[in-house]
């Protein structure tokens, strides 16, 4: 399959530049929507709960402390969602290409993963700005985040893979993950600090892989921490599992995948 994806690189690039053109063809600002949505819904969230019910994070005096952590975890988990989403429909989405061009159909996620990337560097560089406005400068720890980008895209795109084939034989598939998805947002400390989580429930997020993962933006963008390495043994396990898997179920439901569609 890689060896097919490589010898089809030059359809996947020109794919993900269609998509990102055909998104926001009509619109006056085009390409500004990348970061506007995502960046506005975080500063919602900020405002919200910064401003209007006083959350405030512990062992630090920086007034815009919370908005940071907030903005950072947010551009992780919008890179999570949206390559995990986007790729769940994707086959179907896709239906009449798939019934008349002949192509690997891994293609498809690949450039929706493609144009992902492409979004979360522009939200990332629209963050700095805000932070900047803010009077925050993240300092060497920022050089953490590609490998935190690789981790997260590497772990939504398994995900996102194994599930849009499981979509193409049972619609159920995608109604689940939505669920899954929003109950899977409020067990990662996104919104809230890691050290509120009960006692009780720690578990949870032992078990949880987006937590270490999305912990390497807000360190590295707030605190200027780099991770600890061994704390992303295991959230790499995950990832790379998660391709592995989604490889081997794609491969097997590919014969049958255009006649289930």
């Amino acid at each position: 399959m890689l060896t097919s994806l490589w010898r089809y690189r030059f359809f996947i690039a020109s794919s993900i530049r269609s998509d990102l053109k055909g998104r926001f063809a009509r619109s006056k600002l085009g390409a500004l929507w990348f970061v506007l949505h995502p960046l506005a819904q975080a500063l919602i969230f900020a405002i919200v709960l910064s401003e209007v019910l006083g959350a405030r994070l512990p062992d630090t005096d920086n007034d815009s402390a919370y908005a940071i952590y907030l903005l950072s975890g947010m551009a992780a988990w919008s890179l999570f969602s949206e390559i995990l989403n986007r790729s769940i429909t994707i086959f179907l989405e896709q239906a009449g290409a798939m019934k008349k061009i002949a192509f690997p159909r891994l293609c498809l996620p690949v450039v929706v993963w493609g144009s992902a990337l492409v979004n979360h560097v522009l939200l990332v560089a629209a963050i700095l700005v805000v932070f900047a406005f803010l009077g925050h400068f993240p300092g060497a720890a920022l050089l953490v985040l590609p490998l935190g980008i690789v981790l997260i895209s590497a772990f939504a795109f398994g995900i996102g893979v194994l599930c849009g084939t499981l979509n193409v034989f049972s619609r159920d598939v995608a109604q689940v993950m939505s669920v899954v998805l929003q109950l899977w947002f409020w067990l990662t400390p996104v919104v809230y600090p890691a050290n509120v989580v009960p006692e009780n429930l720690r578990w949870v997020a032992e078990l949880n892989p987006m937590v270490p993962l999305v912990q390497i933006y807000q360190n590295a963008l707030l605190h200027n921490l780099w991770p600890d390495p061994v704390s992303l043994i295991y959230p790499a396990a995950a990832a790379i599992a998660a391709v592995a898997v989604a490889f081997v179920v794609f491969r097997r439901a590919s014969p049958e995948l255009v006649d289930a569609l």
